[in-house]
This record gives structure tokens, sequence and C-alpha cells, in this order.
């Protein structure tokens, strides 16, 4: 794929997923005075500036990948297709809502499943995907396998953030440590218990592994990619 074409829809995912942050920080949501080691865009600045902020990287995701020199237009609909899916109701913007119904109550592990692959999932597939349409064509059975690997990768993202909210501290993670917990918010810890959370991440990171199988060498930078998201520490 196209260097240029890659940063393109790089810098288009990392817009939407900044915004997400700010919006996600506010009072209304989460209401975390702490992102990356610095204070929250609404502490920093006020709450009228953060949901701007949010609107306009929002905007400026779309206006990038929908420039006219940026490659074919028919992979150039479906990749404004597939990120506008995985940032509304049907990815984060569901994910959230379910999240923030959530706050008191007990999830089974298939509805937890349901609002991570919405809250978090659909993101890092969408990630996954756009970086696949920058590039040669796929075979449907190339395209199936790197569809499940982005969703095991996902969840296991996922389910290391909950562990990592538990084990870790406020300065490691550059955020709040402990604050689902605090808020009585339905994790894989407090589902399974730290021991089998962490099997079951382990289980994740083989599946997703075991689906990148038919790419070969190619499938190099996406083991390194899970490695990362299984032995990171923020």
């Amino acid at each position: 794929a196209p260097a240029e074409r890659l940063q393109i829809a790089a810098c288009a995912v990392e817009l939407i997923h900044s915004y997400s942050l700010v919006h996600d920080d506010l009072p209304a949501m989460d209401d975390d005075v702490l992102r990356r080691g610095r204070p929250t865009c609404h502490v920093e600045f006020d709450e009228a500036t953060a949901l701007l902020v949010g609107d306009s990287l929002q905007a400026l995701a779309f206006e990038l990948l929908a420039r006219k020199d940026f490659g074919e237009q028919g992979r150039q609909l479906e990749m404004l297709r597939l990120l506008a899916r995985a940032s509304g109701s049907c990815g984060m913007a569901g994910g959230q809502s379910i999240d923030l119904e959530a706050v008191g109550k007990s999830l089974n592990q298939p509805e937890l499943e349901l609002m991570h692959a919405l809250k978090t999932g659909a993101l890092i597939r969408a990630a996954v995907l756009l970086g696949a349409l920058c590039g040669a064509a796929l075979s449907t059975g190339e395209s199936a396998a790197l569809d499940r690997f982005a969703k095991r990768a996902g969840l296991l993202f996922q389910v290391v953030d909950d562990i990592l909210d538990c084990t870790a501290s406020t300065a490691t993670l550059g955020k709040t440590a402990g604050k689902d917990a605090a808020a009585e918010k339905p994790t894989y810890v407090s589902l399974l218990g730290l021991e089998r959370a962490r099997d079951f991440a382990d289980d994740l990171r083989k599946q997703a592994l075991e689906a990148l199988a038919p790419f070969g060498e190619r499938r190099q930078r996406l083991v390194e990619l899970t490695g990362f998201i299984t032995q990171r520490k923020f």
C-alpha cells in the first residue's frame, strides 16, 4: 500500500479515537480528570471547548478520507462507510450507551462482550480493515481471516485494559486507576476474577494469531501488535 494513503487512513482513525476520548472524559460520561498523564480537555479548558474539540476531530477524520486524491472511489466509499459505522450507534456510540446504562448492574459474558465489541472493538476492527483497503485486494478467505483477527484483537485489548485498571497505578496508566471498580462498572475482572480474566486474554491472543496464519510472512506486523496489546502496561 502507498505510504501516503496509509498515513491518511491512520490519521482518520486516530482523529476518531481522540474525539472519543475527549467526549468519554466529560462529566456527563465518565467524568475523568486525567488522560495520558495530563488534565483532560474539559479540565484544562472547559466543557464547551471539549464538546467542540470532539466534534471537530470527528469531522476532520471524514474530511481526510474524502480527499479527491485519496484513491479509487469504490474503496474510498467503503472506507468512509467502515469508519462511520465504527463510530456511530453500531460502534463506539452504541457501546458507550450500553456502558453508561450498565453502571451498577451485572452483565453476563455475552452481554459484556457485545458492549466492548461496539465500544472498543469496532474502531480497532475498522483500523485493521482500513489498512487492508489501502493496499492490494484480498481474497474472500483472506478478508474473512483478517476480520476474525481484528475482532479477537479488539476484544483482547479491552480484557487487558480491564486487567490493567485493577493492577496498574495511575502514574503508569496515565489515567485514573481503579475508576471502573469505583464506578461499579462491569468488567472482565469483576465478572471472571483476575486469574480467569488473564486466561481469557491468553485464549484471545492465541485465536488472534491463529487467524493470521493464511498471511505467512505478511502477518509479522500484526503479530507484533498483538504482542503489544497483550503485554502493554498502559
